[in-house]
């Protein structure tokens, strides 16, 4: 028998489409595949058809949350690839996502058997890194509407030790970011546990690094070339760092 409060199936099934219809009734959305370096793996990516119409949209947020979710940016992917080659390193183990864009990264985390939470500001967001976790692994991950200035306290008292794997691709856009966002690693992630860091080398990223060094975080980085989906990114190449808090997870 299903333990009481566990919602049937069809239910679930029927909450995440009308939550993807309501999305289809706003914005244009249309569907594009995805390979995923180093891999065998094509994804089918369901995305906004006219980004300039999320702008304008923005264009009055007074926090300045702009569209970037909509994008398929190089360095979710280099990530995701990263996850595909090394599994061990998030199954099974709670794992969360900082900025979920589209889900790609997500897809990746949740095939490797990662017990996934994703997050990111943008309602829109969530519902298609849900749609497109369900429609490439039959899976979802757990989702949290968050603005990472303002992280949730809910969130944060359930793991009040951090998660053993934080991931983040493309978080790193201006300098005023960094010491906020190292401040925030620095309660996500758990000792000992690890930061899986992509970005497409903007100078702020470099500084943040340098930063974390001094802080006592160690790191090491691969890179990637693509192919990425947008001929207009051929020739990024994406970093992907796997940083370390110094200590020991706790039990």
């Amino acid at each position: 028998m299903k333990p009481a409060g566990v919602p049937e199936p069809a239910t679930i099934h029927n909450h995440f489409e009308d939550d993807l219809d309501d999305l289809r009734a706003r914005l244009i959305l249309h569907d594009e595949t995805v390979d995923i370096p180093g891999s065998n793996r094509i994804l089918t990516i369901t995305r906004p058809s006219d980004t300039d119409a999320l702008l304008d949209q923005a264009a009055g947020d007074p926090e300045q949350n702009l569209p970037y979710w909509s994008e398929l940016w190089p360095s979710g992917i280099a990530l995701a690839a990263a996850i595909l080659e090394q599994p061990d390193l998030v199954r099974g183990l709670p794992v969360l996502e900082l900025g979920t864009g589209l889900g790609i990264t997500a897809i990746a985390a949740l095939e490797a058997g990662a017990d996934l939470i994703v997050t990111d500001y943008s309602p829109e967001s969530l519902v298609l890194a849900s749609a497109n976790a369900r429609r490439n692994t039959g899976r979802e991950p757990r989702t949290v509407q968050m603005n990472w200035r303002d992280p949730d306290q809910a969130l944060l008292d359930e793991f009040p030790d951090g998660f053993p794997v934080v991931l983040a691709a493309d978080v790193l856009y201006e300098r005023r970011d960094i010491q906020p966002l190292l401040s925030l690693f620095d309660r996500l992630v758990a000792l000992g546990g690890l930061l899986w860091l992509a970005e497409p080398g903007r100078p702020p990223a470099s500084i943040f690094l340098e930063t974390a060094s001094r802080q006592g975080w160690t790191f090491d980085t691969t890179t990637s070339r693509g192919p990425w989906p947008d001929p207009k990114d051929e020739d990024v190449i994406a970093r992907v760092h796997q940083m370390r808090r110094r200590g020991q997870i706790t039990p």
